[in-house]
């Protein structure tokens, strides 16, 4: 069900706001703890909100989930909901916890192909009932930047997060921090607008604005993944077990530095008995900032004749997403290992 809040007989924009819950919607109970709260609380803490000559719409998932608790399912209906009112609005805002909107924003840009309207997630650090709260500006900020327009054309036309002054791709984030507001960092890509006084647009980076795109919406998605991140020492029976499991039919290995790996008989042996056995293997870094260059050292030389795909400058948030979004939408491992090397949403260079 859809509330409106009608600020303006002739606003500058329609933002629909998808309100799944996290840090930024919770207030205080009758016993003083900290607990989700319904949107209209959220709309009350924030009173310059009828300023922005921008009407609002809110659907709220009910109950509001911890970010934590997020699973396919909440993506899928996060999609759905901005595909059913796509026509009817100019953006769309999602308040989402801060742990996995990395991911949540990656899933949905591989999920709405054709987007040409903003979708901006954000959310905060501290809870809107807090007096120190970063909700407020966070909040306020990604509504102005879903309403700006330039001659009649949405300046943003992808899936964003706005946090702490920046407004990042989505599928290029990463939380970072838990205990300073600037929580999110996008060091393979650089920011699409930072926030001052005024909003500076790094319009370079920006996706460009497509009039013949139209939207489609893939809620299809395979959760038949497993992270094998590497680490000093880590033993035969941990890898085996990881990557023989009989529903697995994607890794995401997570390697050091420019995609380095231990070149030991056993570990370069199971890597190619998985591939062989059509298990899509992509390899990412661990490194923030990290871009994998297969065979650029000796440790990581074998990988290419084994069948590794090299996932480059993705992150792990943006790897895993993808990964389930191909596999939701073929059978053929061949195909998927070329979509992983391909950007489809601006996700890698």
């Amino acid at each position: 069900m859809i509330s409106t809040l009608e600020f303006s007989s002739n606003p500058k924009a329609s933002i629909l706001i998808v309100y799944t819950g996290g840090t930024l919607g919770m207030d205080y109970d009758e016993n003083g703890s900290l607990v989700p709260c319904d949107f209209e609380r959220v709309v009350a803490r924030i009173p310059v909100l009828k300023e922005l000559n921008i009407n609002l719409s809110v659907i709220s998932f009910n109950p509001p989930i911890d970010s934590s608790n997020v699973k396919t399912d909440h993506w899928v209906q996060i999609g759905q909901t901005i595909k059913d009112n796509y026509a009817a609005f100019d953006g769309f805002i999602v308040l989402h916890g801060t742990d996995t909107m990395a991911y949540s924003a990656s899933a949905l840009s591989f999920m709405l192909q054709g987007l040409n309207k903003p979708v901006i997630f954000t959310g905060a650090q501290l809870p809107i009932a807090s007096p120190r709260s970063d909700g407020r500006e966070n909040f306020v900020t990604a509504l102005e930047i879903a309403a700006d327009r330039r001659e009649g054309i949405p300046v943003v036309s992808e899936v964003c997060i706005f946090f702490n002054h920046l407004l990042l791709r989505g599928n290029r984030s990463k939380k970072v921090e838990s205990h300073h507001f600037d929580a999110f960092e996008s060091e393979n890509y650089p920011a699409l607008a930072e926030a001052g006084i005024v909003i500076d647009y790094n319009y370079a980076a920006l996706k460009a604005y497509d009039p013949t795109a139209r939207l489609i919406f893939y809620p299809e998605l395979k959760d038949d993944i497993v992270i094998l991140k590497l680490f000093p020492g880590i033993n035969q029976k941990a890898v085996s077990h990881i990557l023989s499991t009989p529903s697995v039919k994607g890794v995401i290995m997570e390697s050091y530095g420019s995609g380095n790996v231990p070149h030991q008989p056993w570990f370069l042996s199971m890597l190619e008995d998985a591939v062989n056995k059509d298990v899509v293997v992509l390899n990412v870094s661990q490194c923030n900032g990290g871009n994998v260059i297969q065979g650029k050292y000796e440790a990581s030389s074998a990988l290419n004749r084994i069948g590794i795909i090299s996932g480059r400058d993705l992150t792990t948030e943006a790897a895993t997403t993808k990964m389930m979004h191909l596999f939701g939408r073929s059978t053929d491992p061949q195909e998927i290992k070329r979509n992983l090397t391909t950007a489809i949403s601006g996700e890698m260079n």
